[in-house]
């Protein structure tokens, strides 16, 4: 039951459970003063939501206050909260086997997922497969198979970028300096270029990526690192954390013409866009160029810890020992995977998410047209991100804004979440339904009317 449906059955029924006016609720409040006790200060929490329970595109807090979700947990409940089949899953193998250790010995849904991966790996050529726990963990992988695939020690990533908070993985992460201050010295030998985004749209320079091009050809390869010293590029097709940045389809392409005339290996990082969140498998299709490793994790297993890192056959080249892992690819994380992909298979979510998010942004370009705050929309499938400003001609960013907007949702019952420096992003569940696509939008206009009047 969405919020707007659950306030009404509320307002008919007294019997029903009680809706707090005021968010957090006092359960809510007593667990938030628990956590801080104990849990890392490094955790950054976007509202105060204590989350009780998650069913299909509705979580439900500690008080009983029902929330929509457009974050999906950061783009990963794929097939919403506990989806059916999913849970029918993970129940089964919890009840057959929970734990193995794949990198000492053989279990079946292992290999079963990663045969379903290589099939639908986005590159012609016979995959391998390795499971993770994260994406992080993805990336890391990816970084090392690279360096020992061309015995190079480079790795060139872009501005904007997100990879993860370990330190092989930060050292190419590039979105916000928070996450790398104080944590140096990092992976020596990565070198940042800037990404189209900027040109697009902070400078509006047309952004097809052709300036971005020469800087790495000239400026990065010419000047900073051989070619010949670099093992891989590594980029989002969309950026995530960015910013939701759509990378233009012949920047992509020259990366790929970048990589063959050096011998350097292409690592789409797809941990967010990935498992159909674009309408397609893999955003890389839309751009009809391939990899030679792509990562993913987020949507893989609808919630469950379980990244993956795939790769070209000819480039998973290492040996025993080499790289492994207790965790990754555990039983149950595996079969919840397999479910996933069934899902979205069996309910043609691809196609879904496709036509819904052309819808959403279609209602964001009219929405836009009444607010002048409203920089950018941008953003492929259900992979979408709304940029505020302060101002359309100077395109200054409106930080505080988006915040606002954010906060605003949470108290209405929508569940948003940031990125980059002022865009909101939505990330619902692939099977969200178009009317409560309406519903979210029209509570999110609300928020962004109530946010521009109090500027």
């Amino acid at each position: 039951m969405s919020v707007r449906a659950f306030r009404q059955a509320a307002d008919a029924a007294p019997s029903a459970p009680h809706l707090i006016t005021e968010l957090p609720g006092p359960r809510a409040r007593a667990l938030i003063a628990r956590d801080d006790a104990v849990t890392s200060p490094s955790l950054t929490r976007a509202y105060p939501l204590v989350a009780e329970s998650g069913d299909g595109y509705v979580v439900t807090d500690v008080d009983d206050n029902r929330f929509l979700d457009f974050a999906a947990g950061i783009a990963v409940a794929a097939t919403g909260h506990s989806h059916p089949a999913v849970v029918a899953a993970i129940t089964a193998q919890a009840e057959r086997l929970v734990h193995i250790a794949a990198t000492d010995f053989y279990e079946p849904r292992y290999i079963e997922l990663s045969e379903r991966l290589a099939a639908i790996a986005p590159f012609e050529e016979n995959a391998r497969v390795f499971l993770t726990n994260s994406g992080t963990e993805a990336v890391e992988g990816a970084i090392k198979l690279a360096r020992h695939h061309t015995g190079r020690p480079a790795i060139i990533a872009f501005e904007g970028a997100f990879h993860g908070r370990t330190l092989g993985a930060l050292s190419l992460t590039n979105s916000k300096l928070k996450q790398r201050a104080g944590f140096g010295p990092l992976l020596p030998m990565v070198f940042h270029a800037p990404f189209p985004r900027v040109r697009s749209w902070h400078e509006g320079s047309g952004g097809d990526g052709t300036a971005e091009l020469d800087v790495l050809r000239h400026s990065i390869l010419g000047r900073l690192v051989a070619p010949e010293d670099v093992a891989a590029i590594v980029f989002e097709p969309i950026q995530g954390e960015g910013g939701y940045f759509p990378a233009p389809a012949a920047f992509i392409r020259g990366l790929r013409q970048i990589c063959d005339e050096h011998g350097i290996v292409l690592i789409a990082d797809e941990i967010q866009s990935g498992m159909g969140r674009t309408g397609r498998m893999w955003a890389m299709e839309a751009y009809d160029v391939e990899p030679d490793v792509v990562t993913v994790a987020k949507g893989i297993a609808s919630g469950m810890p379980l990244g993956a890192m795939i790769a070209r056959r000819s480039v998973m080249t290492w040996k025993p020992g080499a790289h492994g892992n207790t965790f990754g690819g555990n039983p149950v994380s595996c079969a919840a995977a397999l479910a996933t992909i069934d899902v979205i298979e069996r309910e043609s979510l691809l196609e879904h998410a496709d036509a819904i998010g052309e819808y959403i942004l279609d209602a964001l370009a009219e929405m836009q047209a009444r607010h002048p705050t409203i920089g950018d929309v941008r953003g492929k499938g259900l992979m979408i991100g709304v940029e505020f400003v302060l101002d359309k001609r100077t395109k200054e960013p409106a930080h505080d804004l988006a915040e606002d907007i954010t906060q605003r949702g949470f108290q209405k019952g929508l569940l948003l979440l940031p990125a980059g420096v002022s865009t909101i992003r939505l990330s619902p569940a692939l099977n969200i339904p178009k009317e409560l696509v309406d519903e979210a939008l029209e509570v999110f206009e609300e928020a962004l009317s109530e946010a521009e009047a109090a500027l």
